[in-house]
């Protein structure tokens, strides 16, 4: 076995004697010598390389893949390959091995660089190919026929409303004759100048489009041509790999339909399909819906603005900003003096044009409470990032989760309630699911010019005294359904004078007895307790929108900051979900006109646990007696927990502005709102004012009944009474009220929020304030006036302990768990 090679170095001692591990993977072949001193070997290198010099090129003798790498010595290249061992400058066993020419890089650069251009060359050309084969040429006639969104209730079939174009599209077909010729010239100038004299694609803007579509923007770039082809194929814009693939077959289809149409054809086609804003495809319809007449009496100036809405119809109408409409329309305008259609004199001499006003129903929408059904839908439809021109051309089926049935009995409740009163009366109902957050009715009103049911803002009076209960239950200080506070009238706390209506006086009011009489010093003397920013917090807990009621004063507890009437359903409907709350949503499913789904909500939204379980049963409780004290109890003894609410006109002494009854039960939470439009005093039509539990109470009811006809009666989830000390109520079994409760021994009726007279309160009265949570016992009877502030404190060591027994508010029978 011959020793492996050693690698020389100058001025190194032999390979023997210098110790270290051998390299086994790499073989060193010594060079060929005669003298192996470091001055005889550079000199024979520098020989070596001189002759090297002056060999031709076919016999100039070249490294092995085995040679020395790294070698210092010029003259390597001259090295063999042993095919034996040996001593170092012995003869080579086997002969030379001549070694080829070495490879110009130059010539490597040049074939790949030829390879790599004809591939370039060849795939795009393949594809042309194969996409001219493939791709067919559309005509004006072959425009999709699903251009029309259709919003439909929730069985996904009835519609709500449809945004035309309708059919093929709201259009009217012209010939091109028809189209004054500098309002074909203002399209031009507004869309492709080079029209005429491009082959159907402007190479340069493809380029920044396609940099654009890889970089994850959108459009650009595209041509008269182009723009045809995308309208009659449906091609959206889209990005990434999506868009690449539109603007690929929009090339293949503009040179192939420029070779198969004349551009006057290819304008006409153009002119009669494209989307121009007002539900008006084609600018025979457009000239109408904007000027209302027709194309062929345009002027200039009129024609200009149409040619400038062309790019984005929502941004460039004037019906929605002049400003922006007018830059537009002088843009055109210019760039048709640029392209010498229009001298500068006539340029000068134009004015703007008036624009008549777009038709209120766009199309297609009908003008009653479904209208603002659909605005709501669609709102949620922009905030999800689906365009309003998408909207209107693109064939969307937008299902709502309003379901029909239930729509129409809210409509049915208001129109029956409403007849034969006051005309200023303004009216909004909002139904929602608790389970799911799902909008299942949204009565805006009749009017389409406001949507009262969304958009109003108005004061919800003692409605919103549930919040106020609800942050108590969990401030940490014993307050329960059975605290009893100082309740009489009038009282100054924190330096403002607070009163109950007509000055009711309740001297040891429990928080159930207060809530069921809409005692107003109670939840003042509350919210001061536990703090008013806690009602707040815990009013946007509830789902009341963060930007609302957010002024920290003692008045809040009566609600006297403006919410929507929404809000408030959808607040109510945490407490009906054991605390859990859901963000309102009413667009159920989107889907294009191809059945590709853009949105779809989910069958069971995760909601978020606001309030303790047991917090929420509990603000439940202390309103299940407001109904049948109220007088609009629901039928078949369903459950269900509701407050009313009444605001005061502050303009006029003893008048109010504001109506409200909101409500649940464990399937459904609504809200009724009843006001005007100017915050005139409301007043019915035997002219005594409005509050909560008369037009607004009756709406609810007859709403709740109808909307839960034939459904299962169903229990809210087991109460357990929180706060020390519990309410024992009276230890006797009639419904007679104990006179030291009121002062005077005075009726509890005709007392109820914002000063309400004529019978019943605001909020109704409870027949048996006495409800018994416990077993007979001794009441506890703390006089107000011994605690701070008004309120009673009573140490839970000294409060009796009787065992519980629960008994339901609404059945002797003990309370079974919702169907949830």
């Amino acid at each position: 076995m011959r020793p492996p090679p050693q690698r020389f170095r100058p001025g190194a001692p032999p390979a023997a004697a210098r110790p270290g591990p051998e390299v086994p993977h790499r073989r060193e072949v010594p060079l060929l010598t005669h003298d192996d001193t470091p001055a005889a070997l550079t000199q024979q290198a520098l020989t070596q390389q001189a002759l090297n010099r002056h060999a031709p090129a076919q016999q100039a003798p070249t490294q092995h893949a085995g040679s020395v790498r790294g070698s210092v010595w010029p003259d390597a290249a001259t090295a063999v390959v042993a095919r034996s061992g040996g001593a170092p400058g012995g003869p080579p066993r086997g002969g030379r091995r001549t070694a080829a020419a070495p490879r110009d890089p130059r010539r490597r650069w040049l074939r790949w660089t030829l390879g790599a251009l004809g591939t370039m060359i060849l795939l795009p050309f393949l594809a042309f190919v194969i996409g001219w084969v493939i791709f067919k040429v559309p005509s004006a006639d072959e425009v999709r026929t699903t251009q029309q969104a259709v919003f439909t209730f929730a069985d996904a079939t009835t519609p709500v409303a449809t945004v035309r174009p309708e059919g093929g599209g709201n259009r009217i077909k012209v010939p091109l004759d028809r189209v004054p010729v500098q309002v074909r010239q203002a399209v031009l100038a507004a869309e492709d100048a080079t029209f005429y004299s491009n082959p159907g694609f402007d190479l340069s803007g493809i380029l920044r489009a396609i940099y654009n579509q890889v970089t994850g923007g959108v459009g650009g770039g595209s041509t008269i041509t182009q723009q045809y082809i995308k309208v009659t194929t449906g091609q959206d814009q889209s990005s990434g790999f999506a868009g690449l693939w539109r603007k690929y077959k929009e090339i293949v289809l503009a040179v192939k339909i420029s070779r198969e149409y004349t551009k006057d054809e290819i304008l006409e086609n153009y002119l009669n399909t494209i989307y121009l804003g007002r539900g008006a495809s084609g600018i025979q319809t457009a000239s109408l819906a904007y000027f209302g007449k027709d194309v062929d009496q345009l002027t200039v100036s009129e024609g200009a603005l149409l040619a400038g809405v062309i790019q984005s119809p929502s941004r460039w109408d004037p019906a929605k900003s002049r400003p922006d409409a007018e830059r537009r329309w002088n843009f055109v305008l210019d760039q048709m003096v640029q392209n010498k259609w229009l001298s500068p004199e006539e340029r000068a001499a134009l004015q703007f044009p008036e624009t008549k006003e777009p038709e209120p129903l766009g199309g297609g929408v009908p003008g009653d409470d479904r209208f603002h059904i659909y605005n709501r839908a669609k709102a949620e439809l922009l905030a999800m990032g689906i365009t309003e021109d998408q909207i209107e051309t693109e064939g969307l089926t937008v299902v709502t989760t309003i379901d029909q049935k239930t729509q129409q009995k809210a409509v049915e409740a208001v129109k029956a309630v409403k007849r034969g009163q006051p005309e200023n009366l303004r009216y909004a109902l909002t139904a929602v699911d608790p389970r799911t957050g799902a909008i299942m009715a949204y009565y805006g009103g009749d009017n389409i010019s406001f949507d009262y049911a969304g958009n109003a803002l108005r004061q919800p009076g003692s409605s919103f005294k549930p919040f106020v209960f609800a942050a108590a239950l969990q401030a940490g200080k014993g307050i329960g359904l059975g605290t009893v506070y100082d309740g009489t009238s009038p009282q100054t706390i924190k330096g403002t004078v607070f009163n109950n209506s007509e000055s009711a006086s309740c001297p040891n009011c429990t928080v159930l007895q207060a809530m069921t009489q809409s005692v107003n010093t109670v939840f003042i003397h509350m919210a001061d307790q536990i703090g008013i920013q806690k009602v707040i917090d815990a009013a946007h807990a509830a789902g009341i929108p963060e930007n609302l009621v957010n002024e920290r004063r003692l008045g809040l507890a009566l609600g006297d900051q403006d919410v929507h009437p929404l809000d408030m359903a959808v607040a109510y409907a945490t407490f009906a979900a054991d605390g859990v709350r859901h963000q309102p949503f009413l667009v159920q499913k989107v889907t294009t006109a191809d059945g590709r789904v853009l949105y779809e909500a989910p069958e069971s939204p995760a909601g978020e646990q606001a309030f303790p379980q047991q917090v929420a049963r509990n603000v439940t409780e202390s309103m299940m007696q407001v109904a049948s004290t109220s007088g609009v109890p629901l039928s078949g003894g369903r459950p269900a927990a509701s407050k009313s609410g009444t605001a005061q006109n502050e303009q006029y002494k003893g008048q109010n502005r504001d109506a409200w009854y909101v409500g649940y039960t464990p399937q459904l939470s609504t809200a009724v709102w009843v006001g005007s439009d100017k915050s005139d005093p409301i007043k019915n039509s035997a002219g005594r004012p409005i509050y909560g539990r008369m037009l607004p109470g009756s709406i609810w009811q007859r709403f709740m009944n109808q909307a839960l006809a034939g459904k299962p009666i169903e229990q809210f989830s087991p109460f357990e009474p929180m706060g020390t000390p519990p309410y024992y109520g009276d230890d006797d079994d009639d419904d007679d009220e104990d006179e030291d409760d009121y002062e005077d021994g005075e009726d509890r009726r005709g007392r109820g929020d914002r000063g309400e007279r004529g019978g019943r309160g605001d909020d109704g009265d409870d027949e048996d304030y006495g409800l018994r949570y416990f077993g007979d016992s001794t009441a506890v009877a703390v006089p107000a006036a011994n605690g701070p502030g008004g309120y009673a404190t009573v140490p839970a060591q000294a409060t009796p302990t009787p065992q519980p027994r629960r008994v339901s508010p609404v059945s002797s029978a003990p309370p079974t768990p919702a169907g949830r």
